[in-house]
């Protein structure tokens, strides 16, 4: 299958699951993630609002803000693919961008660069066993992940992780799938 077909099938996948399903789900993610080594060893996390099918990032966010961590989002910039991420500690601080996005507003946030992120959770829809990702198509981490020097996750559903994807050769993997099993790490 192509990348757009893999895509457009987990989507058809995702949002056919049933509210109580994506519920416990969603609890066996954030519970793996949270009592990771990944997260616990992190002061500073950067993670997208989550929308629509996506799994649910916003109890993420309020427990890392209950656990003193700082929060930072990605504020996307549509004319180079580029994103830069900024720390917020309230949704007022936020603004409804292109796509009914939130992102922050940099006028009340802060700018964190990208080597003070300790964990970056990185969304995705598609996931292989050696951590390369189907995402929305912007290539908008792959763009950022080059040269991150520090740790990178994502949460996905076991139906979203397949055996290979097509990847191209700009295809940056995450270093570490959380599924509601447990940790995966990646395969070299």
């Amino acid at each position: 299958m192509t990348k757009e077909q893999l895509r457009k099938s987990t989507i058809t996948i995702l949002n056919q699951m049933g509210a109580a399903q994506r519920k416990k789900v969603e609890q066996q993610l954030h519970h793996q993630l949270v009592a990771s080594s990944l997260w616990k060893n992190a002061d500073t996390i950067g993670i997208t609002i989550s929308k629509g099918f996506e799994w649910d990032t916003n109890n993420l966010i309020k427990q890392a803000w209950e656990q003193g961590k700082t929060v930072c989002a990605p504020k996307c910039v549509p004319a180079t693919k580029t994103m830069d991420f900024y720390a917020f500690h309230t949704y007022d601080q936020l603004e409804v961008v292109y796509y009914r996005l939130l992102e922050p507003d940099p006028s009340k946030t802060v700018y964190i660069p990208p080597a003070s992120i300790d964990l970056l959770v990185v969304p995705g829809i598609v996931f292989d066993q050696k951590g390369y990702r189907i995402g929305f198509g912007g290539g908008y981490y792959d763009r950022f992940l080059v040269g991150f020097p520090n740790f990178t996750v994502s949460i996905l559903h076991s139906s979203q992780l397949i055996e290979s994807i097509p990847k191209n050769v700009f295809d940056i993997p995450v270093q570490h799938l959380i599924t509601e099993a447990g940790l995966l790490l990646r395969k070299k």
